[in-house]
């Protein structure tokens, strides 16, 4: 079942790729794989020189982990999900070409960590919400968000969203640097192939070059520490505490 509809821009240089996984975007192992072939594919494609992430619908980006159904996978399946999931974060953080979230709808918990991972983030005014809220489940932010959310917000920033776990409107995730702009709703997708062919008339080893610079350093802390930090994770994942809290999200999801 195809979970991701793929449209092309601007001679085909720019790829625009929407979620399209029922209204919520929930994220398994199905959706996870089949973005990142997506990013594998736009890595490999010499013409394609930006990529849009967006959602199908209004009402969510992403809202993060699908936890029915990661709830019922043996503790090896999820650890395969939950590895597999941050390599498809990373290869989207890394992807050498200009990446823009189309926030038109919720990007919440791993929603909002996909976003993240592009390098802007353009969100609808209103009522989308952006934000952390894995403490409330009792566990972690993945290891790799946490790192990107430090650079883009800064440590106080970073420390009151993930310690919180609330989540955040247009305008405070505008002020906190969360996002880069808050748009009418009508015009999220357009101003981000807009920015993203703007980006793509650029010089690409160049922009390339520059984006390595830039993400460099989290890319060699995260891989240095990722099996301890996935383990930790998964800890935390199976705790008494977080099944509890995990099992009462399942009924409102």
């Amino acid at each position: 079942m195809n979970m991701i509809t793929i449209d092309y821009h601007d001679n085909d240089r720019v790829m625009a790729v929407k979620l399209n996984r029922g209204v919520i975007n929930a994220l398994n192992l199905e959706l996870v794989n089949q973005l990142a072939e997506i990013l594998q594919k736009a890595k490999n494609n010499d013409n394609v020189h930006a990529v849009v992430l967006g959602s199908s619908n209004d009402k969510f980006f992403s809202i993060g982990f699908d936890i029915p159904e990661l709830y019922e996978l043996t503790e090896e399946d999820f650890m395969f999900f939950y590895h597999r999931f941050n390599r498809m974060c990373l290869d989207l953080y890394t992807l050498p070409k200009p990446t823009i979230a189309a926030i038109t709808g919720h990007a919440t918990a791993g929603g909002c960590i996909l976003a993240l991972c592009c390098d802007y983030r353009f969100i609808a005014e209103g009522k989308k919400l952006m934000g952390l809220n894995e403490i409330k489940l009792g566990v972690p932010v993945p290891y790799l968000a946490d790192c990107i959310l430090h650079s883009i917000v800064g440590a106080r920033n970073a420390r009151d969203i993930m310690e919180s776990g609330d989540f955040y409107r247009p305008e405070q995730s505008l002020q906190m640097g969360l996002v880069d702009n808050v748009l009418p709703l009508e015009h999220v997708l357009a101003e981000s192939i807009a920015k993203a062919t703007m980006m793509a008339s650029l010089p690409q080893k160049a922009f390339e070059l520059i984006k390595l610079n830039r993400v460099e350093t989290i890319t060699t802390q995260v891989l240095a520490h990722r099996k301890e930090k996935e383990r930790l994770f998964y800890t935390c994942w199976y705790s008494d505490y977080a099944r509890k809290q995990l099992k009462e999200a399942i009924e409102k999801f």
